[in-house]
């Protein structure tokens, strides 16, 4: 079993969480504008890297708060945690 360290409640067994989708993704400022394919593309089209990937998650028996992580894809196991609002880390820090 995974162990994830939520930012607000620490480290907790991955049956507590459920996965939000990828993180930073912007809404778009006015979506009545967009045309089909960019409506599709914001919706349904999500970066699947081979390595880091930025994720959004929710602590749904705990805090119950949405917070950010860091996940390797090739491995499945969290490199970092961090509340919704900060900025991802980079380089060493990741």
């Amino acid at each position: 079993m995974l162990i994830i360290k939520c930012p607000y409640c620490g480290d907790r067994p991955e049956l507590e969480f459920s996965y939000g989708g990828e993180a930073h993704i912007d809404r778009p400022v006015r979506p009545a504008d967009l045309s089909d394919e960019e409506w599709n593309a914001y919706l349904y089209t999500r970066s699947n890297p081979k390595g880091l990937h930025a994720e959004r998650w929710r602590h749904i028996h705990g805090c119950a708060r949405f917070f950010n992580a860091v996940r390797d894809t090739r491995t499945d196991m969290f490199v970092t945690t961090y509340k919704v609002g900060e900025t991802a880390p980079t380089g060493e820090d990741a």
